[in-house]
């Protein structure tokens, strides 16, 4: 069995008020970055975010690597068609030079963001771990 992790963070877990809505919500705009997704009645899993029903819902600020600048600005658009609300469109920002992000509040509130942080070289794409058999 192998799993592909992010380099800093191993998993996010966000509960949702609506998961209904907030599925739609992430589906859209997850799909905006290429990023799969699974779900059943009770959750939505893409890479290491898991969303499942819960009160009070999270409040935090995530933030998803973009390919480029159309990436950042379909994910944006999409983000507001699947009913999250703006909170900063599409454009430079001052963090660091090439920084090109959009912001998002999600049906619970949380800030989603897509960055695409110009021109880098990765050291590497994923963390693959390996598991041996029990025994």
């Amino acid at each position: 069995m192998e799993l592909k992790r992010g380099r800093l963070i191993d998993h996010i877990h966000l509960r949702a008020r609506d998961l209904a809505a907030t599925k739609r919500f992430y589906k859209a705009v997850l799909g905006t970055l290429d990023i799969p997704v699974d779900e059943d009645d009770t959750h939505l899993a893409a890479d290491e975010l898991w969303i499942d029903a819960g009160k009070p819902g999270t409040h935090v600020h995530l933030a998803f690597q973009a390919r480029d600048h159309d990436a950042v600005r379909r994910f944006h658009a999409a983000g507001l068609a699947a009913g999250g609300r703006d909170n900063g469109e599409p454009g430079e920002r001052a963090y660091h030079p090439g920084y090109y992000a959009a912001f998002l509040f999600d049906p619970d509130g949380n800030n989603v963001e897509a960055v695409h942080h110009g021109p880098a070289q990765r050291s590497a794409d994923a963390v693959t771990l390996t598991f041996d058999a029990p025994g």
